[in-house]
């Protein structure tokens, strides 16, 4: 007799009755796959005795928060990012594409972790002849660390049964497989009942669980969405793997914010930490050159420099071809709209392509004024002051509007060797002090800050 199958979304896990294109709950595209229904049986029984519960609600008022317990990693960039390091029993995912760094940010870690704490790491794509060889040329071969390589859950509950560690870091989740499950390693169905029972691993014994986790084509994380319901944290690894910095920002946290962000620099020893990605985002800037402005934005409680380049050709088409790495491509061409009808440059008629160097990605408003000098600079081919800095959101009738926390903008601007800004009339109910040595120009809106500077 041929076996039950159920299909399902990979996305938001909506079961349907047969495989569709796409998933009538979320609309995703390619995402119903295929598994073996459940075996009957396995449920309660309807004549079952009624259940006890094990526990009884508490009111808040009578819990404390004395269990929430943060030690550090030995990376202050990735406990930055965790909000300050990371909490006991807690479940923390990182995902990132592959040779990107993730095991070598588990292995560096583990560096300062086994000086406190007991570490079980756990490879199911290595041996433990691979992971020694990787450990020693990383620097952390001789440290008090457990290596297991194993890819079945239930051999790993065991040895944490009769190890005990702390801390366990599991690579990767992908590799994982329960035995009661009929699917192949990696499926939806092994991936999620492989989280479960870590969650519950994390939860009942609080043990801290780091858990690798690979990416799709698309940069998603592989496997269902509710992967990332299901951990306390979501840490994104990235980068180019072809270029030596990487950037590690925060996808969900439970116990922290997720606008931080930790920079790291990839070398032959490792990671190493870059306290300063301002200094290193403007490395080999061009200050002569039209079609690059600088910015300074806000990510989390830390003030980032960045580059904002522009270029401007006359389009050979009937409609101009748009291109934007960085920065958000609806934003950009509501700028270029702006510009065009407020501004009066005549950008309708290039081609415009816009990048942010350095592989940050500059979600904030008050990037909008450095990416509409950028542009203006290039369609006039006139430099930009290398001395200046534009911050300060831009709205549709061209007028520039206030940003948040504008004397951290201002210090870090300073600290960097800047002389001039130039940012928006109206502060809103912030008190401007500027650092001494740096000269602020107020424009009301983009005309303005062309007059001023083009």
């Amino acid at each position: 007799m041929k076996a039950k199958t159920i299909f399902y979304c990979t996305q938001c896990g909506n079961e349907t009755p047969k495989w569709q294109g796409q998933c009538p709950a979320c609309g995703a595209w390619n995402t119903i796959v295929e598994q073996p229904a459940p075996a009957k049986g396995k449920g309660r029984a309807a004549s079952a005795a009624p259940l006890v519960p094990a526990r009884s609600p508490k009111r808040i008022g009578e819990l404390t928060t004395d269990q929430e317990i943060r030690f550090p990693t030995g990376l202050a960039e990735l406990d930055r990012v965790l909000g300050g390091g990371a909490v006991q029993g807690s479940l923390v995912l990182i995902g990132g594409a592959p040779g990107i760094g993730k095991s070598t940010l588990m292995l560096q870690i583990c560096n300062k972790l086994c000086q406190s704490a007991k570490v079980l790491y756990v490879s199911g794509e290595e041996s433990e002849g691979q992971l020694k060889l990787r450990a020693d040329r990383l620097g952390v071969g001789q440290i008090d660390l457990y290596l297991l390589s194993e890819t079945n859950l239930q051999e790993v509950a065991a040895v944490v049964e009769e190890l005990a560690p702390q801390i366990l870091i599991v690579d990767s989740i992908q590799t994982m497989y329960n035995g009661d499950q009929t699917t192949s390693p990696g499926s939806v169905s092994q991936v999620k009942e492989c989280t479960m029972a870590l969650m519950q691993l994390a939860k009942g014994r609080g043990i801290t669980i780091f858990v690798v986790g690979h990416v799709n084509k698309e940069g998603n994380l592989a496997g269902p969405k509710v992967l990332e319901h299901m951990v306390d944290c979501v840490l994104s690894f990235e980068g180019d793997r072809h270029m030596s910095y990487r950037i590690l920002r925060a996808a969900k946290n439970r116990y922290g914010a997720t606008n931080e962000i930790g920079v790291f620099e990839m070398d032959d020893t490792g990671l190493r930490e870059v306290p300063n990605p301002s200094q290193m985002l403007l490395e080999g800037r061009l200050t002569e050159e039209p079609g690059t402005c600088v910015t300074c934005v806000m990510e989390g409680a830390r003030p980032v420099l960045a580059e904002v380049q522009a270029l401007l050709t006359p389009t050979s088409f009937g409609t101009p071809r748009r291109s934007t790495n960085g920065f958000d491509y609806n934003r950009a061409m509501l700028l270029m709209a702006v510009l065009e009808k407020r501004g009066g440059l005549a950008v309708n008629t290039c081609d415009a392509y816009l990048n942010v160097i350095g592989g940050l990605y500059l979600d904030e408003p008050g990037a909008d004024l450095a990416a509409v000098l950028a542009l203006a600079s290039s369609f006039r081919d006139k430099p930009v002051p290398a001395d200046l800095v534009a911050v300060g959101e831009v709205g549709l009738t061209g007028e520039l509007r206030p940003v948040s926390a504008l004397n951290q903008r201002l210090s870090e601007v300073r600290r960097l060797g800047f002389t001039k800004c130039l940012l928006p009339q109206r502060h809103g109910r912030q008190t401007i002090v500027p650092p001494e040595g740096l000269q602020l120009i107020p424009v009301k809106n983009v005309r303005q800050a062309l007059a001023v500077l083009l």
